[in-house]
């Protein structure tokens, strides 16, 4: 476990992890960047969570490199404000950048990582993308379930896990924590071959 403390390296890399702020929303399928963010603070000891840029940030380090998580406060549609925000802060460009979102083409329990691309459909991604006015930095998509067919789109994406569709999805949030550092590394093809599909760990 990495510590979260004071006197470490400049922030060099930055996780933007998608979902809605309040209550109602914690364990909606559009939360899963907001449900990986907590994880991720728990398994690399962050510090604790302060409200800048719009968000809640947290420090840490992964894989040696010093890192940022960001659970944006503006709501899923305007997530890039926040993001914005951070980069310009640091001096980051955005290939220091990660997104971890929800991914409602995939079950529960599958992710999938991409080098760059369009939003498919993801309004938090779609917000960064246009704000940052590309698409060239990696994201990791975790599978929210799919819609059946009952339902629309809005309130699919703001229904809730069942206690079997949370299990499955904490079995990619370990996949996620353990694609950071080859993502940090430049590898993130190597992190896509290992971890795209399955919600298993690569060992």
């Amino acid at each position: 476990m990495e510590s979260g403390g004071v006197g470490h390296a400049p922030v060099t890399k930055i996780v933007a992890c998608l979902g809605n702020p309040g209550a109602e929303y914690t364990v909606t399928r559009h939360n899963c960047g907001f449900i990986c963010a907590d994880y991720l603070v728990q398994k690399y000891n962050a510090s604790p969570w302060k409200i800048r840029f719009k968000a809640l940030c947290a420090e840490c380090t992964v894989g040696g490199v010093r890192a940022l998580i960001l659970k944006p406060q503006t709501y899923m549609n305007l997530s890039g404000e926040a993001v914005r925000e951070a980069l310009d802060f640091y001096k980051l460009s955005p290939d220091a950048l990660t997104v971890i979102c929800d991914d409602i083409n995939f079950d529960c329990g599958r992710m999938r990582i991409r080098k760059n691309g369009s939003d498919g459909g993801q309004r938090g991604l779609r917000s960064i993308i246009t704000t940052l006015n590309t698409d060239a930095f990696p994201r990791i998509r975790l599978g929210a379930g799919k819609k059946p067919e009952k339902y629309d789109m809005a309130d699919w994406v703001l229904s809730k896990f069942t206690p079997e569709e949370q299990k499955a999805l904490f079995g990619c949030l370990e996949c996620a924590a353990e694609a950071l550092p080859l993502i940090f590394a430049g590898n993130t093809e190597e992190a896509m071959a290992r971890f795209n599909g399955t919600g298993k760990t690569g060992n």
